[in-house]
């Protein structure tokens, strides 16, 4: 076929052989790949994994082609990159063609390379969901993973949030950023949440809720004085460690906050309170960890000895409303795999009174709340510039939160992982939103 070819374009049969060639070798090419690439994109999931890596795949193809155009216009308007030599300019472009095509077969390649690399992040999520509640109902789960479940060492996040937005927030007001007050703070805040953890084991242990939860320190220790021991010695250093720093700069509009928001925490879940059994756990959430923390830590990480007090701006209220919203979604989603044991021990929490199916449209609606208040607050100019663009970086880690619970709100052993992404997104958000007050200090004639 190819002397066939040639011989019906005499005067150039080495050229256009090569063309019928190179020609024949890209379309074989192409249609094995094609094949190959699209293959394994049988299910729904992997449909739209494919999806996703195909348009980056595009977009990179795009940009080849949008540089190819940019150098061959340079080409043309710089003077001496040309010469009046045509094998130059023939071989040039068909050297700058030779390099497209190679940048389409490696970026296809990647592609491929993006679709199995995504399969088996997809499978081991899916499996580690699985698998999260296998032994509930068993007794082969090791010892290491309950105790792992049992420290919750993700929602200590809790305490680092608070304390970060808080400085980062004081620090665009003063510029001053004391790091012997921030990590005082922090192993005081750490105590404090520690508290938390331990005695709402000991009290769900004492209404019955975490009696088949083996992954409750009082199930693992075996006793419910040392962890009643323990709460309230954390609680106890915790305490003096925020009035000892408090006190220290003089301020006790600090202290007062502060003390409003254990006292949020006691009567969320220590008798004779216990108002999470009424619903009440995630507004008390909301009012602690939001408002009355982060404003707390405002105000000690700001006190200078010109202005012992600063003012409770706009910019500081909107911050700890946002860390608050994020802070209620970790707490809201962590019930979800629990409303059957919640219902039967009398704890109405919102999603026993809503239901799952229903608590799945609260997330959503919660996420849209979180970044429409933040882009308020930024056009209301509470909030620098900087926050809002770096927090809607976050908004693909929101959207999968979103698409997750309302996926897998049915399935008791997934929906367990709705709360680590809840962490994982409370974490980014707020890391974002500390680095965007500091960066509006740093750069004021930009983010003004």
């Amino acid at each position: 076929m190819a002397a066939a070819f040639c011989s019906l374009h005499q005067g150039s049969s080495l050229k256009k052989l090569h063309y019928y060639q190179v020609r024949q070798s890209y379309a074989t090419r192409q249609s094995l790949e094609s094949k190959e690439t699209y293959s394994g994109c049988e299910t729904q999931l992997q449909n739209q994994c494919c999806y996703k890596v195909y348009s980056m795949h595009l977009f990179h193809q795009v940009f080849l082609l949008l540089l190819l155009l940019f150098f061959t216009n340079f080409l043309r308007s710089y003077p001496g990159a040309l010469t009046s030599n045509a094998s130059k300019k023939s071989s040039l472009c068909c050297y700058t063609a030779q390099n497209f095509v190679c940048g389409i077969h490696i970026s296809r390649l990647e592609f491929k390379k993006g679709i199995q690399c995504w399969r088996a992040f997809s499978g081991s999520i899916a499996n580690y969901a699985d698998k999260s509640h296998e032994g509930e109902s068993g007794e082969d789960v090791p010892k290491a993973t309950l105790i792992w479940r049992a420290v919750k060492l993700p929602i200590y996040s809790v305490a680092l949030v608070p304390l970060t937005v808080g400085g980062a927030a004081a620090y665009l007001e003063t510029g001053i950023f004391s790091a012997r007050r921030y990590f005082s703070l922090l192993v005081s805040s750490i105590l404090i949440i520690t508290w938390l953890n331990l005695s709402n084991d000991v009290y769900d242990f004492d209404t019955g809720a975490d009696k088949n939860k083996k992954e409750s320190v009082v199930n693992l220790v075996g006793s419910r004085s040392v962890a009643f021991i323990a709460a309230y010695s954390s609680l106890l250093l915790g305490f003096v460690g925020l009035a000892w720093t408090s006190m220290g700069e003089g301020n006790i509009h600090a202290i007062l906050f502060l003390a409003c928001a254990i006292l949020c925490g006691y009567v969320y879940q220590c008798p004779p309170f216990r108002l999470s059994y009424q619903g009440l756990g995630e507004p008390l959430c909301f009012a602690a960890f939001g408002p009355f923390a982060t404003s707390a830590f405002y105000l000690l990480l700001g006190s200078t000895s010109e202005m012992s007090i600063l003012p409770l701006t706009g910019t500081i209220l909107s911050a700890s409303l946002l860390v608050g919203f994020t802070t209620t979604l970790i707490l809201f989603c962590s019930h979800f795999h629990q409303v059957e044991e919640d219902k039967a021990v009398g704890k109405f929490s919102p999603l026993v009174r809503l239901g799952t199916e229903r608590g799945s449209g609260v997330v959503k609606v919660a996420v849209a709340m979180l970044y429409s208040l933040l882009f308020a607050s930024g056009l209301s100019r509470a909030l620098p510039l900087a926050c809002i663009l770096l927090c809607s970086l976050t908004l693909p880690m929101g959207k999968l939160v979103v698409g997750f619970v309302e996926e897998n709100y049915k399935d008791k052993g997934k929906i367990f992982m709705a709360k680590y992404f809840c962490v994982r997104l409370h974490a980014l958000f707020g890391a974002a939103l500390a680095s965007g007050l500091v960066a509006a200090r740093a750069f004021q004639g930009y983010f003004s």
